[in-house]
């Protein structure tokens, strides 16, 4: 029986939860506990596209489960950039969890049925971020996804993993009490309400200048987006085993903060309002300084994850700073670019961890001659790369394609020396990892003659390197449901 669309968007935010409860309870049957995890993730993609079909009908679904007083409630709806971000994360949360079968085994790892109770959750709080109807209902899961990320990310258990995990939990719970969560009660102090509207609520409300400041405070605030200076969670964090940096990086957690910004730039301020608001580009200089000072600091990384976690923090802000620029074009950029990063650095993320499994080298000074032993894990990291490149025919080519056309729209020629430079940049510290890895020697045999890692590891991240380039070819769906949000109601 296929349940009503209302249904399924409650469905949605509960399929993870209870899968959660019965990945406890078969924990001792390792097996089958895998088994409740692929059925979970597979049912809940399924429940996304009975959504998907509703919206492609034009049906509204709006539900609400506790009003508190007039204009503050829980509620959840549906529009297009909660489908797309929806669909990313209960997709890519199929093709984590085959990895992660193949890494947790692989790798002998402890409290595995902990792991991927808590991957769960942290779906479900996705879930909840991504169809929440207004910025309290979106604040309550954004806290959820925090603290179920948490033991995941202390999951090894050593000190250093719990003093990363300290530093993930602090900050972000310091950015979302202290900034995030003023800045909502700011907004409902004047403006009345916190519900998402196309053309936003605060036109005509606040001056320019207090706009700005508001504007800051939701971006500092809203800490997943990881914009300088409150990035300093995300290396710390790459002491997780990389299935968790798979979720933190591509699946969920940073994909929640960019989602936040550009909803709230859209639904909250408005395009027409912030385009009045001059001081706005003070916002639009530090997010470029982050693209820059992040993608140097990348460059200097001689550890794979954290050379990978400095290009999440430059990646993560051409979003922020597409939706910044205020431009129709640069608008479709951000929201194609949230796809683009998704699938290419889950692939980044899935060969780094296939190579520590196969030969336990975390080094890119290990990595010469490792394209000839490990040729899938290598050619899908070559593909990952030149995607953040930008690069044709991959999926990060098409989301510059449309930011840079974006900031011509509006002249904006920082912008486009911001993309110049930290492309080059970007090939700079990706390009010769993959030379290494195909053209250089190996420095010293390795002690055994290893191969590629597990299979369902490279099933993996082969699924999602193909992914890159397809959506180079097919990204129309994306564009038409960013169009859709622009155009807003007949």
């Amino acid at each position: 029986m296929i349940p009503s669309a209302s249904t399924a968007l409650e469905i949605a935010i509960l399929v993870p939860l209870v899968g959660a409860l019965l990945i406890v309870l078969t924990g001792k049957r390792p097996n089958l506990r895998e088994t409740v995890t692929l059925v979970t993730a597979v049912a809940l993609f399924g429940v996304v596209l009975r959504i998907l079909w509703s919206l492609r009908r034009e049906e509204v679904i709006e539900i609400t489960l506790i009003e508190m007083m007039p204009g503050l409630s829980i509620a959840f709806h549906t529009e297009p950039l909660s489908i797309l971000f929806a669909l990313l994360a209960s997709f890519l949360w199929i093709v984590t969890s085959v990895y992660s079968i193949g890494y947790m085994r692989g790798n002998n790892e402890q409290h595995q049925t902990r792991f991927y109770a808590c991957f769960a959750i942290a779906l479900s709080g996705a879930m909840g971020v991504a169809f929440a109807a207004n910025l309290l209902t979106l604040f309550v899961f954004y806290e959820v996804l925090t603290l179920s990320t948490y033991p995941l990310v202390a999951h090894k258990g050593d000190e250093k993993a719990k003093q990363g995990a300290r530093t993930y939990l602090g900050i972000l719970l310091a950015t979302s009490i202290g900034l995030f969560l003023p800045a909502i009660i700011w907004t409902y102090s004047v403006a009345g309400t916190l519900d998402f509207r196309p053309g936003g609520i605060l036109e005509g409300r606040l001056s320019g200048g207090l706009a700005t400041v508001l504007l800051l405070l939701f971006v500092l605030g809203v800490g997943k987006a990881a914009v300088m200076p409150v990035h300093r969670w995300l290396p710390a964090a790459m002491v997780a085993p990389t299935p968790v940096s798979a979720l933190l990086h591509a699946v969920a957690v940073v994909k929640a903060g960019v989602f936040t910004i550009t909803k709230i730039v859209i639904y909250i301020f408005g395009l027409d309002f912030l385009v009045e608001v001059p001081t706005e580009r003070l916002l639009v200089y530090l997010v470029g300084f982050t693209i820059i000072a992040a993608s140097t600091v990348a460059l200097r990384q001689t550890n794979i994850k954290r050379m990978l976690a400095y290009s999440t923090i430059s990646q993560l802000s051409y979003i922020v700073l597409a939706a910044l620029v205020l431009a129709p074009l640069s608008e479709i950029g951000a929201a194609v670019h949230i796809v683009a990063h998704a699938f290419g650095k889950i692939t980044l993320f899935f060969a780094a961890g296939a190579i520590y499994i196969a030969s336990r080298k975390t080094e890119i000074t290990q990595l010469s001659g490792i394209g000839r032993r490990m040729p899938w894990t290598m050619a899908a990291f070559a593909i990952g790369g030149l995607s953040m490149v930008g690069v044709p025919p991959t999926a990060g080519f098409v989301s510059k394609w449309y930011m840079i056309a974006g900031a011509f729209q509006n002249d904006n020629y920082f912008v486009l020396a911001v993309l110049v430079i930290a492309t080059a940049l970007n090939a700079a510290y990706f390009l010769p990892i993959v030379f290494r890895a195909f053209f250089d020697t190996e420095d010293e045999p390795p002690q055994k003659d290893h191969g590629e890692a597990p299979w369902p590891m490279v099933a993996a991240l082969t699924t999602t390197a193909a992914l890159v380039l397809l959506f180079f070819v097919f990204n129309g769906p994306v564009v038409d449901l960013e169009y859709g949000i622009l155009k807003g109601p007949e």
